[in-house]
């Protein structure tokens, strides 16, 4: 049975129609022109200090493929326009806070604890489960998304920007409802990063969020490391009012990035997680088609499945190179398979912490197991997907990433 279309309220529905209508007669809304992009940015910050324009390389590559690719509905041409914003006016109030505030320059990030993986393969559960050692500092949704001013301690938890964040996660989930049996958002929920990375325009975001086959092929030749540099220091202004031992952090794009992530994290300790790809990979394509679904009315699975199927690969295999570059920093990798995770996934992280040197404490244990009490799994709904929805072959997988 073919997978049925992406779900659209009607007033979605409307939109999309009224839009297409106007693009028919030769008018565009609304623009995703470059330099109108980031005169409105300009205008939204009150700034025009970019922190110098190696980014906009990767902009123009990204607008061009979604022009020439993307076929964007009108809801996906806004959200993606106030996406672009959002990270275009979040450079903006960085590097103004920061030239205000040298002083955050001089903020350590130390020993963070990164998971690396193929997406679906258990990395969401324990960096969820890592955020509640009191000592770890996860990013949180609402401040990757609203980052300056820097969070304090003291209004942590009471932050204005969390209701806004809960306001704009609620709207996703009535757009695409099957999205949290897929995947959780939350304003308060960790934030993996790469949403940090798209700052740079050097994430693979992009890809799974609108088809730009060709943005994708030039990111997969580009050197990571400015996206990492931003990255490090957008966790400096994070943790300059509220810090902690030691940040946690995750994101399957970190897999063909080992290398970059240990010239800006040198002292960085990985778990890296496993699982059968043949598994990993249609639960991918199914997130894929939500979210592609939300932005567009022409979505093709088979087409996604290809290419995750690409992606992956290239991905994996970067990763296997790179672990075996680093064979001589045994104690900087975990390995954790997703059984094991599957099984018991505190003592998982308790045999992680042991391996790292990290102190295990019966408060840290309880409060990860209070978690897993109060989330069990699929409470919120089963997610359901089949291969062949995607046109992914066992074969095929097992041969490409044997």
């Amino acid at each position: 049975m073919p997978l049925p279309p992406p779900h659209r309220p009607f007033g979605i529905k409307a939109l999309n129609r009224v839009g297409g209508g106007f693009r028919r007669l030769g008018w565009t809304w609304p623009s995703l022109d470059q330099q109108d992009l980031l005169d409105e940015a300009v205008r939204r910050a009150g700034s025009n200090d970019f922190g110098g324009d190696g980014f906009l390389e990767g902009m123009v590559e990204l607008l061009d493929s979604i022009d020439r690719e993307a076929d964007l509905s009108t809801l996906g041409r806004v959200s993606c326009r106030e996406t672009l914003l959002q990270y275009l006016e979040n450079r903006l109030r960085l590097i103004e806070y920061r030239t205000q505030h040298p002083e955050v320059a001089d903020e350590v990030i130390a020993r963070p604890l990164i998971l690396v993986g193929l997406p679906r393969t258990g990395t969401t559960i324990l960096f969820n489960l890592l955020a509640q050692d009191l000592g770890n500092r996860a990013p949180l949704s609402w401040e990757v998304h609203w980052p300056v001013p820097p969070p304090e301690t003291r209004s942590y938890e009471t932050d204005s920007r969390i209701q806004d964040a809960e306001k704009l996660f609620a709207n996703l989930d009535r757009v695409v409802p099957t999205l949290p049996a897929i995947h959780e958002f939350g304003a308060q929920l960790p934030q993996e990063c790469v949403p940090i990375n798209a700052h740079s325009f050097l994430s693979m975001q992009f890809h799974v969020t609108f088809h730009v086959p060709s943005y994708q092929s030039w990111l997969d030749q580009q050197s990571m490391l400015p996206a990492y540099r931003f990255h490090k220091m957008f966790l400096q202004h994070l943790q300059s009012k509220h810090k902690k031992d030691r940040w946690v952090l995750k994101s399957p794009a970190h897999l063909p990035s080992i290398d970059v992530l240990l010239k800006v994290f040198p002292d960085a300790r990985i778990i890296h997680t496993h699982r059968d790809p043949a598994d990993v990979l249609p639960s991918i394509s199914s997130l894929c088609y939500a979210l592609r679904g939300m932005n567009s009315d022409s979505v093709d699975p088979e087409r996604i499945g290809r290419n995750m199927l690409d992606l992956w690969t290239l991905y994996l295999r970067r990763a296997v190179e790179a672990r075996r570059r680093h064979r001589d920093k045994p104690e900087q990798f975990f390995d954790a398979y997703f059984e094991d995770t599957l099984d018991d996934s505190v003592g998982q992280l308790r045999r992680a912490y042991e391996h790292f040197g990290l102190d295990f404490d019966d408060e840290t244990r309880d409060r990860m197991s209070a978690f897993l009490a109060a989330n069990p799994r699929a409470s919120r709904g089963v997610h359901r997907y089949v291969r062949e929805d995607f046109g992914l072959e066992l074969g095929e997988i097992h041969e490409r990433l044997s």
